[in-house]
């Protein structure tokens, strides 16, 4: 019999500018314009995520773009400035204007997936979803929502090691698969949640 497919995977939803929530649980960021407007603003290490993360914003009808950044030199994602983008800023921004996570947030496999996309990668005994080092206050929030979709995670603990949560275990490894999705495109295999390493893994 064939395995039913996870009402929360990428895969049977439909593409939405919501998602984007999957790359501010990692290091993406928002700026906001008069309160009417909002861009997503996120660091890129690797051309595949570049491209991957251009088409994804793509199908959710966000036109991005990547281009060296001033402050840090390096490649960074962003949008305009768009109406559209508001909301999600505000469901992700405190009172004081820092970075939060929204109450009862439930990361689903689209959202997930943008996370993978943005930073996710394989790390020594498991699956290492990057966080925010700049907004530790959000993490917490963010191991109790992959928890509440069925991902228990473990923070890094290891001395200089890049905050982030780690999916360990086969069946964990598969759920975060089952979500997420086949791999985006050219150049992501090594650092896609896949069975072969999953088995290297366990």
């Amino acid at each position: 019999m064939a395995q039913q497919m996870s009402i929360f995977s990428a895969e049977v939803s439909h593409p939405g500018v919501g998602d984007l929530a999957g790359l501010l649980c990692g290091p993406g960021r928002t700026a906001v314009f008069a309160r009417a407007t909002a861009r997503l603003l996120l660091p890129v290490d690797d051309q595949w995520r570049a491209n991957a993360l251009v088409k994804a914003c793509a199908e959710r009808g966000v036109a991005a773009e990547v281009r060296t950044c001033e402050e840090s030199g390096g490649p960074r994602l962003s949008t305009a400035f768009r109406r559209d983008l508001a909301p999600l800023a505000s469901a992700w921004t405190d009172p004081a204007g820092g970075k939060a996570v929204p109450d009862c947030f439930l990361p689903d496999g689209a959202a997930l997936r943008m996370w993978v996309l943005a930073a996710g990668r394989w790390t020594e005994g498991g699956y290492l979803l990057p966080l925010d080092p700049a907004a530790p206050h959000t993490h917490a929030p963010l191991a109790e929502a992959l928890l509440r979709c069925g991902l228990p995670a473990t923070a890094p603990t290891a001395k200089g090691e890049v905050p982030g949560l780690r999916v360990v275990g086969r069946r964990r490894l598969a759920r975060l698969l089952e979500l997420v999705g086949p791999p985006a495109g050219p150049g992501c295999a090594d650092q896609w949640p896949a069975v072969s390493r999953m088995r290297a893994v366990s």
